[in-house]
């Protein structure tokens, strides 16, 4: 150890020393507690086994000021005690985001629970649980625990690197103490035997130096290491948490065979994106749905469980580019530079087609109806704005409800559903309206839904309601010349897509692998403390003391100093008895004991275990019986 390192652990131990003096004299005691007389006698032998910083109380202490109070509220922010209680709060605040329906995922779903729930809407607003991860409480949380973690990691990394560039503190004046201990006497010089120890140690992947009379080693650096790793790579999470939520885009688009998307802000159904997204990123690619391929279990107990679902789509990267063919699977998106391409859900499009009392074709299409039930049931609304015209040649608007079956059941019970998602017997409902679509007022509306409070219900003959069920191919003739609508025989796919950009992905995954290494190196690596100290007996002989010290209490830091002890008496052997002779050269050291520091009994002379057994009638601590 260097001269500048031998100071600061002796200014340690005699500052620690001088503390706990003092404070077993303000309350009145005339002597040291076992506890502080244990860290006196072990000073820096004890210290720094970890990088946690020192527990600080305000409670039954001296009156602090300002400064005082700021730097121990800084102490406890940065304690890694606090930092798991705000990692635990930020787990819980998340909670209400996953329950309670979002305005930045889908604001349709807000709305509708609102208009449900209109006795907690108001508290909700208020707590601002529409909006929980942009919500004061829950960016308060994120702040502090982000401040908590920096706090905490940057000095104990410092004072990590310092303890990788210094060398293992001198060994303890009563090796005793420790809770791992043995000891014997040999036959070989204290010098061949410290030599020896430091040669063997250092080949156990040992840091290890000779100070004074005993050889001091260190092991297990790699758990500070680890449990650093860890608290960094919480902290990269959470930037990656911010970066997805700041620079992140998410649109969704429903597609038709045969059509296509091109990725600008114009062509998205929906679309949402961070603050800080700039739409001129969006990346400019396209591609077409060519054709989609679903097939489902038809037999068992998971009938009608999708066994194919697959979107088969050619695209290109740039205008003019070169195409190319894809196929897209639920969880095997399509990667486009820096954007993915997930298949989302898929349907029906009946086509249809409208002609009015003259026979004039106003509207022809396939219109995408919405699954309501995992067989594909499906409802949705047919709209005809323009090119219409009733039997007095007025322009008018027609709707239509729709409800599709790909598989018809329910005749004779006065409704029907699908009993299976594929195309085995569709049929078609059909309700008709004739007046204002309410499109012209500007106001946004549901393409799926129909706004009949200006509308009239076609009536048949007998002044009922018209609705009819139409197969594939058949025709519903509207009342009084007003026109017909054909089910024609072709029935279109359709699926939805989801295009994100997420930039935090990557970086979310790196904190996550360093943090299971880090945990994994923390829980499996014990950092230790080996001193081998050789002296002469007053007899001459030399006493071998070998003791270990564990960050925290293991069954694996007596066996490893067994172990060592073992291998270090092969080449400094037991030393002959003055009463056994024959018996010494079998003789070799026990098990070291692992025993509660307060329990040792103090012995001033060590030399000689076999003689200090003899004459107290108890053997030392650790030492062979």
């Amino acid at each position: 150890m260097s001269k500048t390192e031998t100071t600061t652990a002796e200014t340690a131990e005699s500052a620690e020393t001088a503390e706990t003096t003092a404070a077993a004299g303000s309350a009145g005691e005339t002597s040291l507690t076992p506890e502080a007389q244990e860290a006196r006698e072990l000073g820096a032998a004890g210290s720094q086994l970890s990088t946690a910083p020192r527990e600080e109380s305000a409670v039954g202490g001296p009156s602090l000021g300002p400064i005082g109070w700021i730097r121990w509220f800084w102490r406890q922010l940065t304690s890694m005690r606090v930092a798991l209680i705000l990692l635990f709060m930020l787990s819980l605040a998340a909670i209400p985001g996953s329950l309670i329906p979002q305005n930045s995922v889908d604001e349709l779903k807000v709305q509708t629970f609102q208009e449900k729930h209109e006795t907690v809407t108001p508290i909700y607003e208020k707590l601002q649980l529409f909006d929980v991860y942009s919500s004061v409480w829950f960016s308060a949380i994120y702040l502090l625990l982000f401040i908590s973690l920096i706090g905490c990691i940057v000095p104990r990394t410092w004072q990590f690197v310092g303890q990788l560039r210094g060398r293992p503190p001198a060994a303890p004046k009563r090796l005793t103490r420790l809770p791992a201990y043995t000891t014997w006497r040999t036959t070989a010089e204290p010098e061949e035997a410290r030599e020896a120890a430091l040669a063997i140690l250092k080949r156990r992947r040992f840091r290890a130096h000779t100070v004074g009379d005993a050889v001091a080693a260190e092991k297990g650096y790699l758990r500070e290491a680890g449990n650093l790793l860890f608290h960094i790579a919480l902290i990269v999470m959470l930037v990656a948490f911010a970066t997805g939520q700041l620079f992140k885009s998410e649109g969704g688009k429903l597609i038709l065979e045969g059509d296509g998307f091109s990725n600008t802000l114009t062509q998205y159904d929906d679309f949402k994106s961070g603050s800080m997204y700039d739409t001129d990123n969006l990346e400019p690619f396209s591609f077409n749905l060519d054709k989609f391929v679903g097939t489902f279990e038809r037999k068992g107990p998971q009938v009608g469980t999708a066994r194919e679902f697959e979107a088969h789509v050619s695209y290109t990267t740039e205008a003019g580019g070169k195409e190319r063919e894809a196929v897209i699977e639920v969880n095997e998106p399509l990667e486009v530079k820096g954007s993915k391409v997930y298949l989302i859900g898929h349907g029906y499009a009946p086509v249809l087609t409208v002609r009015d009392g003259k026979g004039k074709v106003v509207f022809k299409g396939a219109t995408p109806l919405l699954p309501i039930d995992n067989n594909i049931t499906s409802t949705g609304a047919i709209k005809v704005m323009d090119g219409y015209r009733d039997s007095k040649g007025k322009k008018q608007q027609l709707g239509f409800n729709a409800f599709f079956v790909p598989t018809f059941a329910g005749k004779g019970n006065g409704s029907m559903f699908s009993q299976f998602p594929e195309l085995d017997y569709p049929v078609l409902a059909l309700t008709g309206y004739v007046g204002s679509l309410g499109v012209d007022s500007g106001l946004p509306q549901n393409v799926y839904q129909l706004d009949t409070s200006k509308m009239k219900q076609f009536k048949d003959a007998d002044g009922n309601k018209l609705a009819a069920r139409l197969l594939p191919g058949e025709t519903m003739k509207l009342p009084g010349g007003a026109g017909s609508v054909t089910f024609e025989k072709d029935i279109k796919e359709w699926a939805t897509f989801t295009v994100s950009q997420q930039p935090g992905n990557g970086l979310a995954l790196a904190g996550a692998i360093g943090a299971v290494l880090g945990l994994v190196g923390s829980l499996f690596i014990q950092r230790r403390r080996i001193w081998v100290r050789a002296v002469r007996g007053a007899d001459g002989v030399t006493v071998v003391e070998m003791a270990g010290l564990g960050r925290s209490e293991s069954a694996k830091l007596p066996e490893e100093l067994g172990d060592l002890a073992l291998t270090l008496n092969a080449e400094a052997p037991t030393a002959p008895t003055a009463s056994a002779p024959e018996e010494a050269d079998a003789e070799a050291p026990t098990a070291p004991t692992a025993s509660a520091p307060e329990e040792a009994e103090e012995n001033t002379d060590v030399s000689d275990t076999s003689t200090a057994a003899a004459t107290t009638g108890e053997p030392v601590e650790g030492a062979e019986k």
